[in-house]
Parts: structure tokens; C-alpha cells; sequence
């Protein structure tokens, strides 16, 4: 498997992304949405690190970008990534390393009035 394939996926959130876009094809705008931690311009940053590698397809209709995963690029990787994905350890880690990773103030959290 090419090097820009292996570091591509070595990234959490790269592979959250794939995920994402597995079986089906999202807009840019949707995939930043589904990650709220970070900002568009590093959703973006990281499609077009998948891109480079070969592993989602773009396509451009008027002002947006549609992605969708080339599960064949992966080849016997695309199975072990469709198992840990319905692992739930694993998507426990997941949510640990996006947290590490992430960049910026934490998220707000919703203050709850104390009930009377």
C-alpha cells in the first residue's frame, strides 16, 4: 500500500471522515457539520490530505463539493476499518483522540438551571 495511503488513514480524524463517507456521498459542508469541534477550513484541509491519497472522490456542483469514499484504493485495509467502526471500544478511542487533537477553546457546554 502507497505511503500517502497509510498517512492519510493513520490520521483519527481523517478515518472519522471516511466514515463519514463510506456508503454514501456528503457535501463538504455536511461532513464539517458532523464534526462541530473544528472549523470548515480543517474539514477542508484534511478531505483534500484524503484526496491526494486517492481515498474519496470529489465532486463539484455549483458552489458545493461532494465527497464519497474509494473504498477500493483501501483493499483488504477496507475491511479492518468497516470492523473497528462497529467496535465500540473503538469508537470510544475515537472520541478520546479527537478530543486530544482538537485545537481551540472547548466546545461550550449548556448550563442547566437548577430546577425549584
Amino acid at each position: 500500500m502507497e505511503h500517502a495511503v497509510l498517512a492519510a488513514i493513520a490520521s483519527p480524524r481523517r478515518r472519522e471522515i471516511l466514515r463519514l463517507v463510506w456508503n454514501r456521498e456528503m457535501a463538504a459542508g455536511d461532513i464539517a457539520a458532523a464534526m462541530p469541534d473544528v472549523t470548515f477550513g480543517a474539514v477542508s484541509l484534511q478531505l483534500r490530505a484524503l484526496q491526494e491519497a486517492g481515498l474519496v472522490v470529489c465532486r463539484p456542483d455549483q458552489k458545493n463539493r461532494f465527497y464519497k469514499a474509494k473504498r477500493a484504493t483501501l483493499g483488504l485495509v477496507a475491511k479492518s476499518l468497516e470492523r473497528m467502526w462497529d467496535d465500540a471500544l473503538w469508537r470510544l478511542k475515537l472520541a478520546a483522540q479527537l478530543e486530544a487533537t482538537r485545537r481551540g477553546p472547548a466546545p461550550r457546554r449548556k448550563h442547566h438551571k437548577p430546577q425549584k
